[in-house]
């Protein structure tokens, strides 16, 4: 299968392969007309070098004769290595239509150089006559040496007339086959961009065609793109799609009709969930409370017991009445008080429950039997296991638009992972003596109640107490919990 990263390369490496031919074949004719340009420039360079050395050579030897000094002689030394070495460049410089002029020039070099050495000679043996006669010569030989000069590059510039007027022509074809190369090259490169584009907008065409019907409810139409790319691939992918949109389609009415029941069965399983709830006192509660009211009346007169048993009556018709519905805080204060009143009976001295309690706060609803079970968690677990009992305090404090209500307990505390998994919702083991209304099942209901995960907060410390916080909306009611059902 072509992908279409590669067919994007490809175009690029035809791209690029098609700029690198033409910029190797500008730079081949550009460089050799270069090359063939720098040797006829240098012929001339090096015929002009003759002339300027010669006449630097003659005031040289002029300086020297008219101030004889290490100097000058030094300068005109220089001169005439650089002249000989002017010499052997214009030997490179023979042709078959110079070679004649070009050896009478090459002889004329030579006789400067004699002459120069002549002066020289007859200036050192006090020949001033000779020397200045000699010197003359000097003079006289280049300045034919120049004249000499200009003649030869004369000749060589009608020599090369032609090739140069080539070289302009050339320059002028080739202007013209760059441009009907750029042309081509552009032709061809639009040509092969429109055959790349069009390989791949048409198969996206054909799938944008296919998606439109698919969006207008036509499912039946099978989708079929001719390419050999991603794209095919994506069109079978989509393909398989519309036959799985095709067949989901069909089980939505059904899916909708069950997911409307499954909502009505939730709701009823809910209000199940909370009446069971009442079936959960635990049977060993009931038998040490009247294993203690049996005690009491066996020891005591029946005033006292007669209170107990009011007590019990009144925690028990409690449970049973008001599990499924919500109450106020003033009721559940009621019934704390009636269940540590049993409670007292059994650890006399050892519990001692501390309220404090704003009255402004006890018409907030709340869902019956919330605090008892907190309570009796502390009593269970904080208070029994002592032999000098423990503290309870029970806080309900007004908190701006929220009720803020702590129990605290001067017990062992709650290790880390139980404190975790009780506000995870998770299910943990209680102790038999309970009366069953776990603390779990007291979190679970309040989150249901008001609709919020962040309702309550266990603050433990091992070896120090526990503090439970719950924080519930002042203008949560029944009817709001009504709502939430509904939702």
């Amino acid at each position: 299968m072509n992908r279409i990263q590669k067919k994007i390369w490809m175009l690029a490496s035809v791209v690029l392969i098609i700029m690198a031919i033409i910029w190797i074949a500008l730079t081949y004719y550009n460089q050799k007309t270069q090359n063939q340009y720098n040797a006829i420039l240098q012929r001339y360079l090096s015929m002009n070098e003759v002339t300027s050395t010669s006449q630097k050579m003659v005031t040289d030897l002029n300086n020297y004769l008219l101030e004889p000094s290490e100097n000058h002689m030094d300068n005109l030394d220089k001169s005439k290595d650089k002249l000989n070495m002017a010499k052997l460049e214009i030997g490179k410089l023979r042709n078959s239509e110079n070679e004649f002029a070009l050896i009478n020039y090459m002889n004329l070099i030579d006789s400067l150089i004699e002459t120069t050495d002549r002066s020289l000679m007859f200036y050192a043996e006090s020949d001033t006559e000779t020397s200045n006669k000699e010197f003359t010569e000097a003079t006289r030989l280049s300045i034919y040496i120049s004249e000499m000069t200009l003649t030869l590059i004369d000749t060589e510039l009608k020599t090369y007339d032609v090739f140069y007027r080539g070289i302009i022509d050339q320059s002028a074809e080739f202007k013209k086959l760059g441009i009907w190369l750029m042309l081509l090259i552009t032709l061809l490169l639009l040509v092969i961009t429109y055959w790349f584009s069009l390989s791949i907008t048409r198969p996206v065409q054909q799938l944008t065609r296919a998606a439109n019907e698919l969006s207008a409810g036509k499912f039946d139409k099978e989708i079929k793109v001719d390419s050999n790319d991603e794209i095919s691939f994506l069109a079978q992918t989509f393909n398989r799609m519309r036959i799985n949109i095709n067949n989901l389609f069909q089980e939505i009415q059904q899916k909708a009709q069950l997911e409307h029941e499954l909502q009505q069965s939730k709701l009823l399983l809910q209000e199940s969930q909370l009446k069971n709830l009442q079936s959960q006192i635990n049977p060993h509660f009931l038998f040490n409370t009247l294993n203690t009211l049996s005690k009491k009346a066996y020891l005591e007169g029946s005033e006292e017991t007669s209170d107990l048993l009011v007590s019990v009556a009144g925690l028990l018709r409690y449970n049973l009445k008001w599990l499924d519905k919500s109450v106020t805080l003033q009721d559940e204060v009621m019934v704390i008080q009636q269940y540590m009143n049993i409670q007292k009976a059994r650890f006399t001295d050892r519990l001692t429950l501390h309220l404090e309690v704003d009255q402004s706060c006890l018409e907030v609803q709340i869902p019956g039997l919330t605090l008892q079970p907190i309570i009796e968690n502390a009593v269970i677990y904080a208070v029994e296991p002592r032999e000098d009992g423990g503290q309870i305090w029970l806080r309900i404090k007004d908190d701006d638009n929220m009720v803020r209500i702590e129990v605290e307990d001067d017990g062992p505390g709650i290790p880390e992972n139980i404190r975790l998994q009780i506000l995870d919702g998770e299910l943990v083991e209680t102790n038999s003596a309970s009366t069953g209304i776990g603390f779990t099942n007291v979190v679970k209901r309040l989150r249901l109640f008001y609709g919020l995960e962040n309702v309550m907060d266990i603050q433990s410390d091992i070896g120090v107490g526990t503090t439970v916080v719950i924080r519930i909306p002042k203008t949560r009611g029944i009817e709001q919990h009504a709502q939430t059902l509904d939702r």
